[in-house]
């Protein structure tokens, strides 16, 4: 009994120790994306980031990162509540070491003082996308970014945000909450969405969890991705769906 008690308690704390270093990777998933719609004669790199909660950005992910990407996003969830304002800042300073940044709100933004964080962004340089859009002056083009807030605390006006953009252009949305995916209609001209919020269900035993795990969705009015975001929530545990970021490349297909 003894030995079975041992071998149970050596194999749980492996298992915790592995599910810690899930939570704490610093990976960065590359994609390469091509649209018959994207300008011509030119690409566009986005390093993608969602859900960082109380995480401290690697130093090392970033050096990585920062002669490779055009421009940052920020899917939401950037802080949550008890971080303290001084490590936003310092990640701030990290990504905006890259390039220019965007953000867009998430759930879990809204726990703190967000006339403080909007402060924040303001001081560091960082542009709010709240149910509008962004148009990014491409050598052959115009891509714009449509972002809307969070919609999962129904704050969201796709819609409106829609409505500040070309449909006939590139378009990419930026949405915390992957759900709105089905207010994304064929006419509307999404190209591309991007969003976070469910950290791929965290913890999946046996392949299974809360939520689909991160991924890349061809569907018939878009191509949807999914981030399993770098931050965890309540427990700094993942299993099955490691921590990760994104860099993401686009450009036109050559057919």
């Amino acid at each position: 009994m003894l030995e079975i008690i041992s071998v149970l308690v050596v194999g749980g704390g492996a298992l915790l120790l592995f599910m810690f270093y899930e939570a704490h990777r610093n990976e960065v998933r590359t994609h390469l994306f091509t649209f018959p719609r994207f300008p011509e004669d030119v690409t566009l790199t986005i390093f993608f980031i969602s859900d960082i909660h109380k995480r401290k950005l690697s130093a090392d992910m970033m050096e990585h990162v920062r002669k490779k990407a055009d421009i940052v996003v920020i899917g939401g969830d950037l802080t949550e509540k008890a971080v303290p304002l001084s490590r936003v800042e310092e990640n701030l300073d990290k990504l905006a070491a890259i390039g220019s940044v965007y953000f867009i709100w998430g759930n879990n933004d809204y726990e703190v003082n967000t006339d403080e964080l909007r402060r924040l962004l303001k001081k560091k340089g960082v542009r709010e996308i709240v149910n509008d859009s962004v148009s990014l002056q491409l050598r052959g083009g115009v891509v714009n970014l449509i972002g809307v807030d969070d919609a999962s605390t129904q704050r969201a006006e796709l819609p409106q945000a829609l409505s500040k953009a070309d449909p006939s252009c590139f378009n990419i949305l930026l949405s915390h909450d992957p759900r709105l995916v089905k207010q994304v209609g064929k006419e509307d001209g999404i190209d591309l969405m991007l969003s976070g919020h469910t950290h791929g269900g965290q913890i999946r035993i046996l392949g299974w969890g809360l939520y689909k795990k991160g991924r890349i969705e061809e569907l018939s009015q878009t191509t949807l991705l999914v981030s399993n975001g770098y931050g965890t929530t309540a427990l700094p545990l993942r299993l099955g769906a490691p921590a990760e970021t994104h860099l993401l490349t686009i450009k036109r297909d050559a057919e």
